[in-house]
């Protein structure tokens, strides 16, 4: 079941700098750790000046979608999937 959030999340990432790539690895939501298994789609879109990153991830049985704002470095937990059905 897709269940929608819009929660405040902070994320810890990892930049490589020969790949020149981000990638989220864990996600700290509701006292709980989860550690992202596969970073899935990743793209961009902008709302009047500000830039948003949006992940799609994975971690053991749950997904999330992730945003991330350029403007505050801050990140929103929007998605969470069981994978079930609804």
């Amino acid at each position: 079941m897709i269940q929608k959030i819009s929660a405040p999340v902070s994320v810890q990432t990892v930049f490589d700098h020969r790949k020149r790539t981000v990638s989220p690895r864990q996600i700290f939501w509701d006292g709980r750790i989860f550690r992202i298994a596969q970073v899935g789609l990743h793209h961009t879109f902008r709302e009047g000046r500000t830039l948003f990153h949006i992940f799609s991830v994975v971690s053991q049985n749950l997904s999330f979608r992730l945003r991330l704002d350029t403007d505050s470095l801050f990140w929103t937990l929007e998605e969470i999937s069981d994978g079930l059905a609804d």
